[in-house]
């Protein structure tokens, strides 16, 4: 699988960011002194999503979780399907 960090179409913004972060906060109902880690990825292979925002729960073991949207995309009933989803 390939990866690009480099030039993405849909730059997140410190708000959406910001905001992301509160609803998986919220949502999963994470104590507020462990990390939160959002990372925007690009797929250019064939039959990967073009874009995927990896969220990495700082807590022992750390929890990862994906979502096939950028940042700037992601709503809240998108982070509230990730305790589902699990």
């Amino acid at each position: 699988m390939s990866f690009s960090f480099g030039k993405q179409s849909q730059k997140a913004s410190y708000q959406n960011i910001k905001q992301v972060k509160q609803w998986i906060y919220q949502a999963l109902q994470i104590d507020d002194e462990i990390s939160i880690s959002l990372s925007q990825l690009q797929c250019t292979e064939p039959g990967c999503p073009p874009i995927e925002t990896v969220i990495n729960v700082m807590s022992n073991p750390v929890q990862q979780y994906k979502i096939h949207k950028s940042i700037a995309e992601i709503e809240y009933t998108d982070i509230s399907r990730l305790n589902q989803d699990k």
